[in-house]
């Protein structure tokens, strides 16, 4: 018999996915962000009589392709449209007394690429292992992030709060409790957390949270997302008001978008691009200032980030093999160290790395990992790991890049959109190892290590061999003590 829950909207029937759990997809928490709300705040969503059908997913936010070589490891296919402020959730079954914890899923994608139905994304084995879990989708790009005149900024992290405040209404239809949510997200989805951490009315909305290679780092002050509005309606030639971007077909808009970061890491002038140049994104929150979270929050926290995160962006290309020891020196310039102290450090632990390797690694910390400690020493008691399982994918080339800890996280290693990056022949124990540390986290607090604080640096390393060891590669990362 197919279940059916009351919302505050409506009730929804859902469909069994194995006999201890089910799955209710395409449920609407705000209206369609289109038509007159157009780069507005999210709208409430409009409630139905009856019983609606949350059997299939509901359609993705509007988004142009990933580039070659990435549409093809990192799908991001699926239906698009209007109607795409939606959720799903999957539960165990049948109902239980209700009080189980919530994790709450935010997905990545360089704020421009994305859905919360990506089937890697699939929320059975939370469910199975007693969680309720919720996957959302967000608006990306200039629908999300490009700062207009007369229009709030950051509308997508404003629809993550509108999904949140959805899930802190109705959750306990489906068996969850309101008060022991865990917001997690990966990439530009950790960003977002890191953003929702320092916003007031986020405050409330979830007690714990789980940075996946992403932090408090990358965001766009005011005057840099300026400069990204004004180059992209250059490129349109339109006024750079939100009616003409508007007006602007999404066929025609959606391409200009990816043409834009295409011009960024072409050219990264941070006379042209402020911030952006550095991240290589031009679609941000937009902040006044570094959203770093504090003992303040209220919330438990747990971040990490993966041993060769760069590598993603490297191999593929085939920039690995060609970058130079200049490019090499002036990104680390670019980061706020100097190369003559930085590089013989990083070069003493990889003997014979090539320029290509030490990008890898020196921007790896930058991006990521940097980020990730920042935030746990801003709150005490916060936990620490790194993932550093090497894939064999791509030659053994990929190593632990950037996503490869998915699979393990989700625990779903069969899943054909992960093969790209995790390769043939993943290990289950640590996907074991790890997605029950998640779980534990979301249920208890504790994942099963000791806490992060500046003198032990308590880190658990996930690998194929796993342990906690103390602050590793004490020796670079303080060389990055001082630096932004």
């Amino acid at each position: 018999m197919e279940p059916i829950r009351t919302t505050r909207q409506g009730a929804v029937r859902g469909r069994l996915v194995t006999d201890d759990v089910a799955a209710f997809l395409g449920i609407p928490f705000a209206a369609p962000p289109f038509g007159e709300a157009r780069f507005r705040a999210p709208g409430p969503a409009t409630p139905w009589d009856g019983v609606r059908n949350a059997l299939s997913y509901g359609p993705g936010v509007p988004r142009a392709s990933y580039v070659p070589p990435f549409d093809v490891l990192l799908p991001d296919d699926g239906p698009q449209g209007e109607d795409c402020l939606n959720l799903n959730v999957w539960t165990p079954h049948p109902a239980s007394g209700g009080g189980l914890p919530v994790m709450v899923w935010i997905h990545g994608g360089a704020f421009a690429n994305g859905s919360g139905s990506a089937s890697g994304y699939d929320g059975t084995a939370f469910a199975r292992d007693g969680v309720v879990y919720v996957s959302i989708n967000y608006r990306l790009g200039a629908d999300g992030f490009l700062r207009l005149p007369d229009r709030p900024d950051n509308r997508g992290l404003l629809d993550q709060i509108a999904a949140l405040e959805w899930v802190r209404d109705n959750i306990d239809a489906f068996g969850g409790d309101p008060g022991q949510v865990t917001v997690f997200g990966e990439s530009a989805g950790a960003m977002s957390i890191g953003a929702l951490l320092s916003m007031p009315r986020a405050r409330g909305l979830f007690r714990r949270a789980i940075l996946q290679s992403g932090a408090a780092h990358h965001f766009l002050r005011p005057a840099s997302a300026d400069l990204i509005t004004a180059r992209l309606a250059e490129k349109l030639g339109i006024e750079a008001t939100a009616e003409e971007f508007a007006a602007v077909p999404l066929e025609a808009l959606l391409p200009a978008q990816a043409e834009l970061r295409g011009e960024i890491g072409a050219r990264p002038d941070p006379a042209l691009w402020g911030e952006a140049a550095l991240n290589m994104m031009p679609f941000e929150p937009v902040l006044d200032e570094l959203p770093l979270p504090s003992a303040e929050c209220g919330v438990d926290l747990m971040t990490g980030s993966n041993l060769e995160e760069y590598r993603l962006f490297l191999v593929p290309t085939r920039r690995l093999d060609v970058l130079s020891q200049d490019r090499l020196r002036a990104a680390t310039t670019a980061y706020g160290l100097d190369p003559d102290k930085t590089l013989p450090v990083y070069a003493g632990n990889r003997p014979d790395a090539s320029p290509g390797e030490l990008f890898d690694a020196v921007t790896t910390d930058w991006f990521y990992r940097v980020p990730a400690l920042r935030a746990a020493e801003a709150v005490p008691g916060s936990h620490v790991y790194e993932f550093a399982r090497r894939s064999p994918a791509v030659g053994g080339r990929l190593g632990a890049c950037h996503a490869s800890e998915l699979a393990y996280v989700f625990d779903r290693l069969d899943d054909p959109t992960y093969a790209p990056i995790i390769g043939d022949h993943p290990w289950q124990p640590l996907a074991d190892a790890m997605h029950s540390a998640w779980v534990a986290f979301a249920k208890t607090g504790d994942p099963g290590w000791a806490p992060y604080d500046r003198e032990t640096r308590t880190t658990q390393v996930f690998d194929t061999v796993s342990g906690v060891v103390s602050d590793p590669r004490a020796e670079e990362r303080a060389l990055w003590e001082g630096v932004r």
